[in-house]
């Protein structure tokens, strides 16, 4: 095969790889580095004996990131407060036209339930992702992973039944959301603090994540009295004397805020709604973690 066939089908294939990498692992550079070795794997395979070469990618992208996630969950162990997944960009644009399929591809990278596959095993992750995100035979998945289809489905049933009982039991209006979000943030820099408590849910819950390398609440902040204040406090402190912007970017299948200081990104904000109000709120505030939005 010439060389820029090679490279062609490999960069035809290159975004789902990243999906399945990505939903693996939750962190982006980690993605990029399994995608990264796939390619170099490619690139040195007999590609005269690949007869399916997606099928093929997605079976070697997936048994790396199995072994790259059974290597940083010890990482994750020793996290530093709550952990939340990278932000991930997920503006599919014309590419995913089917609006069930991005419905699908959206609910399978949200933050909420990326955070319910980190309790799942490497194996039940994968084919959790290459099921119910991707539509892969079970066929398909035990050639992948190497395992019996009787097994696979047993993965698939455990897996699907640890999700559906985390993963959040509605589904959010993005007009809804974006607006709630303005008003939220409306609310917040304003100063007003009654009009910020009657945005929340009276159990909402905050979730920040720091890596202990930014301000942010070590713990899972709960109720609406608690949540209120505490955003209430911190909006007041601001950064003095910085120049702060706000934009909008879809990240993980829900419109985000993000705030910019100086003109470089320092936290990003997403929230879940339910009955018209704030349920959850997530901070990213991780330098680590906002590295690849900046690029």
């Amino acid at each position: 095969m010439a060389t820029d066939s090679v490279t062609d089908l490999f960069e035809e294939h290159r975004p789902v790889l990243m999906g399945v990498a990505y939903r693996m692992l939750g962190r982006v550079a980690d993605a990029e580095d399994v995608v990264q070795e796939a390619w170099l794997r490619w690139s040195a395979a007999d590609h005269g004996q690949v007869r399916e070469p997606r099928a093929y990618l997605v079976r070697v992208t997936t048994r790396l990131a199995i072994d790259r996630l059974r290597h940083v969950q010890s990482r994750r162990e020793a996290y530093v407060g709550p952990w939340l997944p990278e932000p991930y960009v997920t503006d599919y644009g014309p590419t995913v036209p089917d609006t069930a399929e991005r419905a699908v591809l959206a609910d399978s990278v949200s933050l909420a339930v990326l955070v319910v596959l980190e309790s799942l095993s490497p194996l039940e992750r994968a084919v959790f992702v290459l099921r119910e995100a991707f539509g892969f035979p079970f066929a398909e998945i035990a050639q992948t992973l190497d395992r019996s289809e009787a097994a696979v489905r047993q993965l698939a049933g455990r897996a699907r039944k640890h999700v559906e009982a985390g993963r959040p039991r509605y589904e959010v209006d993005p007009a809804e959301r974006r607006d709630l979000t303005e008003r939220f943030l409306a609310a917040a820099t304003g100063g007003d603090l009654a009009g910020l408590m009657s945005l929340l849910a009276p159990d909402v819950r905050l979730v920040g994540d720091s890596g202990g390398k930014a301000k942010a609440p070590l713990r899972v902040i709960e109720t609406a009295d608690k949540v209120g204040r505490f955003l209430h406090g911190a909006a007041g402190k601001g950064a003095a004397g910085a120049e702060m912007e706000f934009r909008f970017a879809e990240l993980n299948g829900a419109e985000s805020l993000l705030i910019l200081v100086d003109g470089k990104i320092d936290s990003v904000f997403q929230v879940d709604v339910v009955d018209g109000r704030i349920q959850s709120i997530y901070v990213i505030r991780n330098p680590d973690k906002l590295v690849a939005l900046a690029r």
